[in-house]
């Protein structure tokens, strides 16, 4: 055999076994759900787990971490968001924080957290000029975006934790130019983490559906089960992904979303007692269309972590995922705050402490 023959054959190889490695990669964390508990690998997260006589096993112990993959793509107001000691806004800095604060959070016992594609009002509450969008107008995705989304999944994948992916941001979808781009940003976001093999990921097809600053109709109440069914619908290698959407704050979700999610979203917004936390709860298991499924609060602005009862806690007494929501209030340091931009992404504040600490208390030293 020529020598040009061997160095053919060894190329072939090298590329055969680097697409295997490719395709093999993030492969190793799988959710599933099984009545109303989350599973990981064929195990209820907390396996075994209990807390003060109440059920752990099965829950998703999590954080709005909305801005993982966050970046500015107005000029304008891309100068607002500068770290304190460069004074330079970083996406790839972001994400590379991010990245290290995940191994962090799951030493304490967190499994999951929220990352949207479109982000979050980087202030906390409220949304201006800043232009931060996984998408091109027309709904196909930006490869930057998709770059440093992959760098999270990837890691996600080797902690085994468990990503609720947001796909859209009230504030951010007007930059979809109409309803077909925003067809396309579903189907070409589900395309892309089925055909990267990931399965630790949980869609949440917008955030907060029912607030009144959508531009585009088949993201609010009355159609968005369309998106939810559309994202259903959608398998590569016979495996398809897990869809919910949200409701804002001390909001009972619609039957029709009911009936078509995997699991139930429930955010926390304005619920400022655990009496009217444990309302909403027993409203949300009412709601026709509900059968056993995991209902999870993926966003909640109440803290009280010293106190004997809280949001967290009655969540959980009433097996219910919980999600912390922190953001900087005025005059709070970098420290503060994991919606608000720039983001500290350590456990560097008390506020974080007091609810990394809790869930370390709830979930076990073992995780």
């Amino acid at each position: 055999m020529k020598p040009s023959h061997y160095c053919t054959i060894a190329l072939i190889i090298a590329c055969l076994t680097g697409f295997l490695a490719t395709q093999s990669i993030a492969q190793n964390t799988v959710v599933t759900i099984r009545g109303e508990a989350f599973y990981v690998n064929g195990k209820p997260t907390y396996e075994g787990r209990t807390w003060k006589g109440h059920k752990v096993e099965g829950l998703l112990m999590n954080s709005r971490m909305v801005q993982g993959i966050f970046d500015d793509l107005n000029p304008e107001t891309r100068k607002l968001f500068g770290y304190p000691d460069t004074g330079e806004w970083d996406p790839d800095r972001n994400t590379n924080e991010f990245m290290e604060g995940m191994e962090e959070w799951k030493k304490y016992g967190l499994n999951s957290f929220t990352l949207n594609m479109q982000g979050g009002s980087p202030i906390g509450y409220g949304n201006k000029d800043w232009y931060n969008s996984s998408f091109f107008a027309d709904g196909r995705l930006r490869p930057e975006y998709m770059d440093r989304l992959k760098l999270v999944l990837d890691k996600a994948d080797e902690l085994e934790m468990v990503v609720m992916l947001g796909i859209f941001y009230f504030g951010q979808d007007q930059n979809l130019e109409d309803e077909q781009a925003v067809i396309n940003a579903v189907e070409n976001s589900v395309n892309w983490i089925l055909r990267e093999g990931y399965r630790n990921v949980l869609i949440e097809v917008n955030n907060e559906c029912n607030v009144n600053a959508y531009v585009h109709e088949i993201l609010m109440p009355d159609r968005v089960h369309e998106l939810i069914e559309l994202v259903k619908g959608m398998e590569y290698n016979g495996n398809r992904l897990l869809v919910s959407t949200s409701y804002g704050g001390n909001t009972v979700p619609k039957p029709n979303v009911v009936k078509s999610s995997d699991y139930i979203l429930i955010h926390g917004n304005g619920v400022n007692t655990p009496e009217k936390m444990e309302t909403l709860i027993k409203n949300t298991r009412k709601v026709e269309g509900y059968r056993p499924m995991p209902v999870v609060v993926n966003e909640d602005d109440h803290y009280d972590f010293d106190k004997e009862r809280n949001n967290f806690t009655v969540a959980v007494e009433n097996y219910v995922s919980w999600g912390f929501f922190d953001y900087r209030r005025d005059g709070e340091s970098f420290e503060e705050g994991y919606q608000s931009v720039p983001v500290d992404w350590g456990i560097n504040s008390d506020r974080k402490q007091g609810f990394f600490d809790l869930v370390k208390e709830i979930t076990g030293d073992k995780y």
